[in-house]
Formats: C-alpha cells, sequence, structure tokens
C-alpha cells in the first residue's frame, strides 16, 4: 500500500477549509473522478449494447464490474505513472473484473481522453450546480441589503478620497449588478461547456465506423450532456472559458472583500465583518477584529485569477492531440473550482452577517464639514454665475473655510459674491450632503428590479 499524504493546502486538515469547500473538494476528490471515469465507460457500454454495436450481455457484465471499491489503487498509481494518464490502466482492471468474453468489450471505440474529457464535464456539471447555488444565494443577500440602505447616506469616494455622497444601497448594487452579469454568463456557459467528447483516436470514429456519431448522440443522452459539432480534444476553449468565469467572479468578490477591508478600517468604521467569539483575532493584541474574510476572499482571488491566465495557455494544443497542455488541465481546473467554492461560501456569510453603522457614515459624511457638497453648491450657483465662475466661487469659500475651521455653508455665507446670487437657506440647503445623492435611489431600484423574483438556488 502506497504511503500517501496530502502536500497541499487542500489536503490539509487545518487548512482545507479556508481555501476549498468539502462539498467541492467532494467532486474532485480520487474517489469520485474514478466513479465518473466508470460511469462513462458504463455509459457508453450501455448505448452500444442498445445499438447493437457491442453485445447487450456484454454491457450489463461491463456495468456490474465498474465499481470504485473494486479497483486496486495502487495498481492504478503504478499504471498511471507508466501511461502518463490514469486510464489505461482502469481500463485493464476493468476488463479483468469483466472476464471473458465480455471484458474484451470495454472501451469499445474509446480513446483514453474521450473517457477523462467526458467524466471532468460531468464533475464541472456538478461544481456548477454548487457555484450557481451560491450565485443565486449571494444575489439574494445582497438584494435585501440594496433594499434595506437605498437611501442610507454616505461617503463617495474616488482615489481614496472624499468625492461627493452615494447611498451604501447604491454601493452594493454595484456589486450586485455584476454578480448578475455572472449569472447571465452562467446560464450561457453551460451548453458550451457541458458537452460529451466522443471520437475516437483522432475524432473521426474510425474504429466505428458508420456507427460513431450514433454512439456519440446515444452517449450524450444517457449521460445528459450536449452534443459537440465534432470531438472538441484539441479545441479546449470551453474549458479556458469555464476557468476564466470563475476568475470573473473572484474578481467581483474581490471588489466587494476591498470595499468591506477599506469601510472597516478604524478609522472610517462604517461596516464590520459578521462577529463571533475568536473572528479575526490577534494572537497578541486583544483588541483586534481583524477583517479575516475579506482577506480569504482577497488570497483565493489572487490565485484563482492565475490560474485562469495558465488556463489561457493550457488551451492551445498541438495537431490532433496535444502534448502536454492537456495534463496542465488537470492541476488547473480543479484547483480553479476549490478556490470558487470557498470564495463564494466566504462571499455568502461576509454578506449575510455584514455589521452596517449608518451613525459612522453619518459622521463621515460631515467630516469634512460640508466640504463634501462642494459639486452641489456649485451647480446651485452655476446657472447665476456660469460653471466655470462658480467653481472658482466655491473653491475660494473651501480654502478659506479649511483655514478658517469654519463649514462650507458658513464660509459661503460670509461671501457677499455668493449671497448676491443665492439666498443663505438656498447656501445651507446645497451644502447638505444627505440632499446631494442624486438618483442613487432609482439606481438601485433598477438593478433590483433586475434580480430574479426567486434564485434558481432556493434561497429565499
Amino acid at each position: 500500500m502506497l504511503n500517501f499524504e496530502p502536500a497541499t493546502v487542500f489536503g490539509s486538515r487545518h487548512l482545507a477549509d479556508l481555501f476549498s469547500t468539502a462539498a467541492m473538494r467532494a467532486i474532485f476528490n480520487e474517489r469520485n473522478s474514478l466513479a465518473s471515469m466508470l460511469l462513462v465507460e458504463v455509459a457508453l457500454a450501455k448505448v452500444q449494447g442498445q445499438l447493437g454495436v457491442i453485445p447487450a450481455e456484454a454491457a450489463t457484465a461491463i456495468a456490474a464490474a465498474a465499481r470504485v471499491e473494486l479497483l486496486n489503487l495502487d495498481e492504478l498509481a503504478a499504471g498511471t505513472l507508466r501511461a502518463g494518464l490514469p486510464i489505461v490502466n482502469l481500463v485493464e482492471q476493468l476488463i479483468r473484473l469483466t472476464g471473458k468474453p465480455h471484458g474484451e468489450f470495454v472501451h469499445w471505440g474509446a480513446t483514453s481522453q474521450d473517457i477523462m474529457d467526458t467524466a471532468l464535464v460531468i464533475q464541472i456539471r456538478d461544481a456548477l450546480e454548487l457555484v450557481e447555488h451560491d450565485l443565486d444565494s449571494l444575489i439574494s443577500v445582497l438584494a435585501t441589503l440594496a433594499r434595506t440602505h437605498r437611501d442610507t447616506p454616505m461617503v463617495g469616494r474616488t482615489k481614496l478620497q472624499h468625492a461627493i455622497p452615494i447611498t451604501f444601497g447604491f454601493k452594493v448594487s454595484i456589486w450586485l449588478s455584476g454578480l448578475l452579469r455572472h449569472q447571465q454568463r452562467l446560464a450561457e456557459l453551460k451548453p458550451r461547456v457541458l458537452q460529451v467528447q466522443f471520437g475516437g483516436a483522432v475524432g473521426t470514429f474510425a474504429s466505428l465506423g458508420d456507427d460513431g456519431d450514433r454512439v456519440r448522440a446515444a452517449l450524450a443522452h444517457e449521460l445528459g450532456l450536449g452534443e459537440p459539432l465534432m470531438a472538441w480534444h484539441v479545441a479546449r476553449d470551453s474549458l479556458a472559458e469555464t476557468v476564466c468565469f470563475l476568475g470573473l467572479i473572484s474578481a467581483t468578490l474581490s471588489k466587494i472583500a476591498t470595499d468591506v477591508a477599506l469601510m472597516a478600517q478604524t478609522e472610517v468604521g462604517e461596516v464590520l465583518e459578521p462577529g463571533g467569539q475568536g473572528h479575526g483575532a490577534s494572537s497578541t493584541m486583544p483588541h483586534k477584529r481583524n477583517p479575516i474574510i475579506c482577506e480569504q476572499l482577497l488570497s483565493t482571488g489572487l490565485s484563482l485569477r492565475r490560474l485562469a491566465s495558465a488556463m489561457l495557455d493550457a488551451s492551445v494544443h498541438d495537431h490532433e492531440r496535444a502534448t502536454g497542455p492537456w495534463q496542465a488541465e488537470w492541476l488547473l481546473l480543479p484547483e480553479a473550482f476549490l478556490l470558487i467554492s470557498r470564495a463564494m461560501d466566504n462571499a455568502v456569510r461576509l454578506c449575510t452577517g455584514l455589521v452596517v453603522r449608518p451613525d459612522a457614515m453619518q459622521a463621515n459624511l460631515a467630516r469634512t464639514q460640508g466640504l463634501i457638497a462642494a459639486e452641489a453648491v456649485m451647480m446651485a450657483l452655476a446657472p447665476s454665475a456660469g460653471r466655470h465662475h462658480a467653481h472658482e466661487m466655491v473653491g475660494a469659500a473651501c480654502t478659506h473655510a479649511i483655514a478658517s475651521g469654519l463649514t462650507l455653508a458658513q464660509s459661503l455665507s460670509r461671501d457677499p459674491a455668493v449671497t448676491a446670487l443665492i439666498g443663505l437657506h438656498e447656501v445651507e440647503a446645497a451644502a447638505d450632503p444627505a440632499r446631494y445623492t442624486g438618483l442613487a435611489g432609482r439606481e438601485v431600484d433598477r438593478v433590483l428590479a433586475a434580480c430574479p423574483d426567486r434564485p434558481i438556488g432556493g434561497t429565499q
């Protein structure tokens, strides 16, 4: 028996759940990978038996023998090392397990990549279901958050500086709009990637003759997969698209994490991560509440987006069967799904329990004593003074307010040139940040209207 010790974070008992989830690991673990390959071999034999390509009795015998627990994994490991892929020995063992004469019909007319690619697609289908469920859940959570804080005013920031006011619901809707696009992308992606692979040695069905395309159509139907235009042994764009799709999701989740981490800074304090015993604890500073969920989102996102780049390189295959890029996919694609599983779970957890502090948002709006509403005052003066002159007038008032410690409204009210154009009550109204959120509320409503009434994943 081989002495196998996991050597990555995904096999570590104390690190695995920081970078993946148990549900996604179960899809890509060794047992399920082998079970998926055997499932394809059984389905192939079944449809070939139904079509008269092989004896029906052989198909029945193959199905009875194709059980993961009957495989010798040590032999499989040694055989994989020799052949460079697992299917050769897997087929050898399945032939023995099936017995003569029926074992001779195992893997009839197939090539190794037919079985492994189709098995991978089955795993991708299950993995995308998990992603879709979490995506729907996150959309539902953010829709509730945006609706609740539709009109909660806060500082809008550009270049990390106060810009003009927005609402927290508006900020959340920016996050939400990206996720809605990912939902659309997923629906469009599925038909392209969830396709059977079957074509024989170079994709021409040479070993099956006229039966080849019938077998492919029947195999696709049996496995609940789509039928491709032709074999895609060396056309890997759909797999690359899948990992790039996961990378795009990670970019949106990293945007959320970045915003939350910045808003949770001590000096800002507008939101906090969900609390709990030991959450974000420091080993030496008792007062710390570190944004650890955001940290995890950012670290998994960074790794995942690098995988997307590598997957694009791995999609370039030579001739009718590649020399190396295919094997690279075995490393890249499962890891991408493992990383996105943790990122999605973390994002749902973060946004579900996010502590929102409108009082801190209001305090930050007032931090510059009305300067954040300078544009509002400028636009109030512009019809009378002209925009350029109004900009100069308000700019001078801002400089005076900063130097004197006055509020912007007080500084403006002491400028005769300003009060000659608009009244003091108009100055005070224009300098109120809460009144200058534009169409933020209507933009929130627009995004909410695009959300599904009931998420596909079933989250209420």
